[in-house]
């Protein structure tokens, strides 16, 4: 009784049963073949992209720009599928207080009218940028 106590404690303090701080599982990131080569898609199969006017990692896709490419959020602590690299892996915080993933110094994102599988905006045009499908090297994918 007294166990399970101390785990209904540390589990309300955000630890894991370790007692450690809980490293909850949030948004992964794999590497899937598409019609650009090996790029970036989230575990639901969503495809990512990079906009090109982003020189770092401060984001600058805010109202009617995050609704059509909506940021990819950490959603807690953000994975790695195989072949992707830790160290170009990171988070900024957005005006709104949530936490954006980047990879590659990119923040990253989705296409709001896309579905699990398609990379139709690869190479768009759009709010002053180019958006891109974002190789396992951080880097922008040929178009």
């Amino acid at each position: 009784m007294i166990g399970v106590a101390i785990l209904s404690v540390a589990l309300a303090l955000g630890l894991g049963a370790s007692g450690e701080r809980d490293g909850r599982a949030g948004t992964k990131v794999v590497l899937r073949d598409s019609d650009y080569g090996r790029i970036l898609f989230d575990s639901r199969r969503q495809a990512i992209y990079l906009f090109d006017k982003e020189d770092s990692t401060e984001p600058r896709c805010y109202g009617a720009c995050a609704a059509a490419w909506p940021p990819v959020y950490a959603k807690g602590r953000p994975r790695l599928g195989k072949g992707l690299d830790r160290e170009l892996l990171g988070t900024v915080k957005r005006r709104s207080g949530r936490t954006q993933i980047t990879y590659g110094g990119h923040p990253l994102y989705y296409y709001a009218h896309e579905g699990p599988g398609q990379v139709f905006c690869h190479n768009v045009d759009e709010y002053g940028g180019l958006w891109l499908a974002v190789r396992k090297s951080g880097r922008p994918a040929p178009y």
